[in-house]
């Protein structure tokens, strides 16, 4: 009743009956939560437990398993030897002499030491012509790009480090001064990742047209920032290149734009619709199988929904045998058309039953397999396509740490110097090459014979 002030005193008599009623009933169920709650704790009283769960129980250890080799760090080729010996006797003071090797113990230490070269410009003068000679030494020679006074040892290293290894520039300072005493502003960072950047534009124009001329490629996209603007980071790879844009729109003409007009490839994505105008799609199963987890871990009191789900994961299971079968066989041929053919027969069977049903909880992901039945097993004709979207989740992974670490870039060139770097460094790890390695053959090209 809203208005106590009005009721009658029966009314009243009848309301408090019935909050007697349930603080009575309240109490019976503390009651009952303080006696769980004591035998929780084994039955000690005082104190307040700090979880209800009841600790572990304790366990039998059973005898460490012995391995037939120990894997524990070999022993490298040692640069240096020093020999601990002890002169004198501790008890009588008497000299020592001689001895033999007793133990030996490696300790493996790094060198952080900077090293400052003047190169000096020597002139001469020819006895003859009366020409002043100067030499024109080699940027290998050198060891620097153009006339930076950093050399490619110090740019490769904040290249690694704020792309690579995901350090912030303002840290790559701190990290320069206490390391080498030297120190680096967060502006000649910039300048230095720009160096490397420009010195790979040629090397990253080769990497679009390796995605561009490839015949599979994995694409997914991520929000980005720049300059408090939301855009996309935009990612296509394969097994040797990866490569970066960003662009400020989702839409489906930048995959058009960046795979070209004449693309002749399989792109393996999620069901986003942006790739619907690429070409020929391969939809990811990995999100499929996601979704049809989650639906039946929300179904999971209905065994029909619950079961519907596992035939679903039964028939990828199934794909990926056919291909294991098939092997060698070449893409596209007759067997593997026909296996194709059976398995978006068998998927379609599974959701015909439920598109069209309101209230199947399995409608949404069955009007989905039949709307991209033709796009759900192209892995199956070709074994150059993947199955799952997987590669570029896993490639686009270190860009949204960072995105978290820095919140994206400041400026239109801070953009495209990321991507350019990304690109690069990204390519370098997955042909198994070590970034600083990638970033000194970039810098300083070994000349042609």
């Amino acid at each position: 009743m809203e208005n106590l002030a009005a009721a009658t005193r029966e009314e009243l008599i009848a309301i408090i009956a019935t909050q007697q009623a349930q603080i009575a009933a309240l109490m019976v169920r503390v009651a009952e939560l303080e006696e769980e709650e004591r035998r929780l704790r084994g039955g000690k009283g005082g104190g307040t437990a700090l979880a209800l769960k009841p600790s572990r129980p304790e366990r039998e250890s059973k005898p460490r398993k012995h391995r037939g080799r120990a894997f524990v760090r070999r022993k490298e080729q040692p640069d240096e030897e020093v020999r601990h010996v002890v002169e004198r006797c501790p008890d009588c003071g008497r000299s020592l002499h001689g001895g033999w090797e007793h133990a030996r113990r490696q300790v493996i230490e790094v060198v952080l030491q900077r090293r400052v070269v003047d190169h000096v410009i020597w002139a001469r003068r020819c006895g003859v012509c009366r020409k002043r000679i100067l030499p024109k030494p080699e940027p290998s020679e050198i060891g620097a790009q153009g006339k930076r006074r950093f050399g490619v040892s110090v740019q490769a290293l904040v290249a690694s480090l704020h792309i690579g290894c995901r350090v912030p520039m303002r840290m790559i300072g701190k990290l320069m001064w206490e390391l080498f005493g030297l120190r680096v502003s967060d502006g000649e960072v910039v300048n230095l990742l720009d160096g490397v950047k420009g010195a790979g534009e040629p090397e990253i124009a080769r990497l679009r047209e390796r995605v561009r001329s490839s015949a599979a490629v994995c694409a997914d996209e991520t929000g980005w920032r720049q300059d408090g603007d939301n855009g996309y980071l935009w990612g296509f790879f394969t097994e040797g290149a990866r490569y970066f844009e960003y662009r400020k729109s989702r839409s489906a003409q930048v995959p058009k734009e960046i795979l070209g007009e004449d693309f002749g490839g399989v792109v393996t994505c999620d069901f986003y619709g942006g790739y619907n105008k690429v070409g020929v799609l391969q939809r990811c199963w990995f999100h499929l199988l996601k979704d049809a987890k989650e639906l039946a871990e929300l179904n999971a009191d209905r065994p029909q929904v619950v079961g519907w789900v596992e035939s679903l994961q039964a028939l990828y299971q199934e794909a990926k045998a056919c291909c294991l079968v098939l092997g060698e066989l070449p893409a596209n041929c007759r067997a593997r058309r026909k296996e194709r053919r059976r398995l978006e027969r068998a998927a379609a069977a599974l959701a015909r039953p439920y598109a069209k049903d309101p209230d199947a909880p399995q409608r949404v992901l069955s009007q989905r397999i039949l709307k991209h039945l033709h796009e759900l097993f192209v892995f199956v004709t070709d074994p150059a396509v993947s199955a799952t979207n997987n590669l570029a989740e896993r490639s686009l992974r270190p860009a949204v740490i960072a995105r978290k670490i820095s919140g994206g870039t400041r400026s239109p060139k801070g953009s495209a110097t990321r991507m350019g770097l990304m690109s690069l460094l990204g390519t370098w790890s997955a042909q198994g090459k070590g970034q600083l390695q990638g970033c000194r053959e970039l810098l300083l090209p070994t000349p042609a014979p």
